[in-house]
Parts: C-alpha cells; structure tokens; sequence
C-alpha cells in the first residue's frame, strides 16, 4: 500500500507505545473515528498493523520481526534519505559489508553510482542490486538462505565473513534499546552481524527513526561499537545522551 501522511504517523504513534486505541489515535491525530478505523482497516489488510477490540497494536513482537515486503514501504522516504545521506560518505574504490535489511537495500540502491568498490554482503538483494553497478564487485557469503527475506545466515556464513577485513561495515539493525543495546530477531543474523562488526575498520549504522525505542530478543552490540549513526529524525531521548557517551557521530539525513 502507499500510506499517506497521516498513515505513516499512525505507524509511527503505535510505534512509539506499543498498544493504542482507535479513541486514542483519533484524537492525537486529530481526525474522526471513523478515519482512524479506515486506516487501520486498511493497514491491518496490508499486514503493517494487528487490530484487536477497540485497539491496535504491530503485528510482530519481540520474538518476530514485520515481513520483508511490509518493511520495503514502511519509512521508506525517510529509509532514501539516509541512503543518500550514507552513499554520500563512502569513497569510491573501498571496501564494504552490508549486512541484512530493507535499510541497507536502500543504501545498495545509492552506491549505484559508485566506481571501484568491493562489496560483501549476505543479503542477496543488495546483491542483486549492486551486481547491475559493473564497476562494483560483489561477494556474496555462503550459507542458509531465509526464503522470507533472501537473507543468508548460519555458521557457514560466519565462516565466510572471518576471512575479509573491511574499511567499512554498514549494517542496519531491528531495535535500538533505552540502554545502549542495539537488538534483533533472529539469534542466526545476529551471529553473522557479529562477526561483521568485528571483521570491520569502522561500522556504520543505519536506523530510521522508528528504531528507537523498539524492543527486539537478541542483543546484537552496543552503541559503544558504534563509529558512526545515519538516522532521519533527532534520535528522542534518552539517546542523545548515550550517543554523546559512547562517542558514536549521529547523523540526521535532511535535517
């Protein structure tokens, strides 16, 4: 679905608390009952939003993540800003592994214009899209691939990662937690996003605002392993603080 607006704010107040009810999101945005039921109808059909009685909630929890499809089109202005925000950064003819993620696919599309680099990736549509770049060379991981998003993971993964060293890892990531933690779903991804961060020069991490905040199960790092933040909005707090402590350079695409 293409969300407008007011959808995409809706998104982002269920987001931010969890749960809301149709009262709650109708008077916070300022429309009609029956508004807010239209979209929410709409974007339950869509799979983005899970209806319960008199409420909303998303549909994944801290165990599942929201299908790859519906991630491509949620946030997906602010998900182009920090690509180019990102593309803008990288020089040509360096070395990269972008990790799994619709945020990185964005970035993949950016660096298409890019001369003389060499890309690693388990993420087979970054693959896709960079392999059209023909002065760009692409190296895809081994190991299982999720059918869902086309991701690769596993020990065999791992493996195949361990053997580069890389001027810079671009990953993008599920949830960044009040504590520093930067989580995600699948103990299999994070094991190889793991080995990324450590096979890497520098990492760059790319969240949009809806990252913040979101509860995800398995730790994956800390800001403190953190170089560098390309996000969309001002991170809320308590995050300008810990960014600041943790010495990680924020930067906000558009703003």
């Amino acid at each position: 679905m293409n969300s407008n607006p007011r959808q995409i704010r809706l998104l982002d107040l269920v987001q931010a608390r969890g749960t809301m009810t149709v009262e709650q999101l109708a008077e916070t945005l300022g429309v009609t009952l029956q508004t807010v039921r239209r979209d929410v109808q709409r974007m339950a059909d869509a799979g983005l939003l899970a209806r319960f009685h008199g409420g909303v909630r998303l549909p994944g929890s801290t165990t599942e993540n929201i299908a790859h499809r519906q991630r491509e089109v949620l946030h997906a202005e602010g998900k182009a800003r920090i690509a180019a925000a990102v593309a803008a950064q990288v020089p040509d003819g360096c070395s990269l592994i972008l990790n799994i993620g619709t945020t990185t696919e964005a970035v993949a599309k950016a660096l298409l214009r890019h001369r003389g680099l060499r890309v690693i990736t388990n993420n087979l549509h970054v693959a896709t899209i960079l392999s059209t770049n023909p002065d760009c060379e692409v190296i895809v991981a081994g190991g299982v691939v999720r059918a869902r998003d086309w991701g690769i993971v596993g020990e065999a993964a791992v493996d195949f990662i361990r053997q580069f060293r890389v001027d810079i890892a671009l990953i993008g990531i599920s949830g960044i937690e009040a504590d520093g933690t930067l989580r995600d779903f699948d103990y299999r991804e994070v094991k190889v996003a793991q080995t990324i961060l450590q096979q890497s020069r520098e990492t760059w991490l790319a969240a949009d605002h809806s990252k913040f905040h979101r509860p995800a199960m398995v730790e994956l790092a800390r800001l403190g392993q953190i170089h560098r933040l390309f996000t969309d909005a001002p991170p809320p707090e308590p995050f300008p603080a810990l960014l600041a402590e943790a010495g990680v350079r924020c930067e906000v695409a558009g703003g």
